[in-house]
């Protein structure tokens, strides 16, 4: 039997108005915001459901959601308060579903909502960035920021810039600032299509953009265990969402938002208030070692962050990448501690499998906003940590491809192929790049140098960083020729190296 209305669950919450408008339908927003509003509808404090819309032209998720009625199973296991947690619930809180590509019209009807109070979203690190494109009303921007300028727009336009029908934007996207940044995107998108003064006004008072900071570790679809929660549940689900117990959201928003989204009366963890804090230690010692240790351990032969921790040789690698990464905080050096005791513990759960390649989505842009940062710290110290630099070259092999498809790049591990997903502009440079070199054509050397320089990818000149380029190489040579696991036990324990 396939999870659907006709599966017994406790409790349905999908008749309640849909007062959230999700664009993301992935693993961390059904494991992370719609299990929380799953718990805030169970003690009555929320009393809303959630619209998925699926953010990019090739998503899967969405028809397998509306295939099970916007149901899901999703279940919690690890340890909590010293105990072990092992819990599963069927997810209601979702309504239904919108794909803009196929039906834009709806996503305007979902922006008229007089119910419609928040829009959520998690497109992922690539995701807020500003990108030109024309809009004509009829079909739906590409870009994240697009979108939201257009459907703004519209809401300001049927309501008539009425000031209480603006809403709370939340960004779940792991990049500093999030929610200041996304309002300058769709600011300049909106001056792209020349939209009026009124309405730049109205996005600016009745609209409120939230920094956030969201932390669970949700590692998705328990792939190799299907029949086990088929047993376990008694139906198939095909979007099982496997996350551990802990979870943490912090949200800068005035007091009117904490009565609209009481997450505090459910019981929830959340933290109201400014944000930095919290996401430089979150971001920089959790988010940072997953970017630090995926294609590194992905290319040593480990498929899981738990193959990781187990794995001596790349464990110590992460270990030392942690050292490294805690030099550069500025933080309470018992804060750091602390907070990277737990994250390993949190790594080491034995329960959950966390894959490297769903890690390693985007990795060029994870790198750039979790590790990029600590490496300018230590550079302008006049030192190049061997870990972030290792990870940098595993990355540039990571990507380096065997073959193309419509989606983007076939890569190979051994004898065994894996996608890389990434932005078409990365995925172009990375091509042209590796069959230069593998055609003679131009140096290693020269290669880093090129991607280095690529402001449009960092956001700088990497190639500026003295000796980067250099100690990239070294390491890009020593996989090529003598094997990553041979790189990393190189660098495991080295520390840093004066530039």
């Amino acid at each position: 039997m396939k999870l659907s209305k006709e599966v017994p669950t406790s409790s349905s919450y999908q008749h309640l108005p849909a007062k959230v408008l999700q664009i993301g339908e992935g693993n961390f927003l059904r494991g992370f915001i719609d299990w929380m509003i799953q718990e805030m509808n169970k003690q009555g404090v929320f009393n809303g459901s959630i619209i998925a819309v699926q953010p990019t032209p090739h998503g899967k998720v969405l028809p397998k959601l509306a295939a099970q009625d916007y149901l899901y199973t999703a279940v919690l296991r690890g340890r909590k308060n010293g105990e072990t947690v092992d819990y599963h619930e069927v997810i209601s809180s979702i309504s239904g579903g919108i794909n803009p590509y196929s039906d834009w019209p709806a996503m305007k009807r979902a922006a008229e909502s007089a119910d419609l109070q928040i829009i959520v979203s998690n497109t992922t690190e690539a995701g807020i960035v500003y990108q030109e494109e024309q809009y004509d009303g009829d079909a739906s921007p590409l870009s994240y920021p697009g979108k939201l300028a257009a459907l703004l727009h519209h809401r300001f336009t049927y309501y008539e810039g009425a000031g209480d029908k603006g809403l709370y934007i939340l960004p779940c996207e792991l990049i500093e600032d999030n929610g200041k940044k996304l309002k300058s995107i769709v600011h300049k998108v909106a001056e792209d299509w020349g939209y009026s003064e009124a309405f730049f006004e109205w996005l600016d008072h009745s609209n409120v953009f939230c920094d956030t900071l969201v932390d669970r570790i949700v590692t998705g679809f328990p792939r190799g265990q299907e029949a086990a929660y088929k047993e376990r549940l008694g139906y198939d689900d095909e979007l099982i969402t496997v996350g551990e117990p802990y979870h943490l959201f912090a949200i800068d928003a005035d007091e009117r938002f904490k009565e609209i989204f009481p997450l505090h009366k459910a019981g929830l963890n959340v933290k109201w208030g400014g944000v930095k804090e919290q996401r430089d230690l979150k971001v920089g010692l959790l988010n940072g070692p997953h970017t630090l240790m995926t294609p590194v351990g992905y290319l040593t032969g480990a498929d899981t962050v738990l193959d990781v921790m187990t794995t001596p040789s790349i464990r110590s690698f992460v270990e030392q990448g942690f050292l490294d990464i805690q030099e550069a905080l500025p933080m309470e050096e018992e804060v750091k501690k602390e907070f990277t005791s737990g994250v390993v513990d949190r790594f080491l759960n034995p329960y959950n499998k966390h894959f490297l390649l769903d890690i390693g989505m985007n990795s060029f842009f994870k790198y750039t906003s979790r590790l990029l940062p600590r490496l300018k710290t230590h550079a302008e110290r006049g030192d190049l940590p061997e870990t972030l630099v290792l990870a940098l070259a595993a990355l540039l092999v990571y990507y380096k491809p065997v073959r193309t498809t419509e989606k983007g790049l076939i890569a190979e591990r051994g004898e065994e192929e894996y996608e890389t997903r990434e932005n078409p502009i990365v995925n172009a440079l990375v091509l042209d790049t590796w069959q230069a070199i593998e055609e003679g054509r131009i140096t290693i050397l020269s290669a880093v140098r090129s991607i280095l320089s690529r402001e449009d990818i960092w956001g700088e000149d990497l190639d500026a960083m003295d000796g980067l380029a250099e100690r990239v190489t070294a390491h890009i040579e020593t996989i090529l020729i003598e094997g990553m696991d041979v790189a990393v036990k190189k660098v495991a324990g080295s520390g840093s190296v004066k530039s």
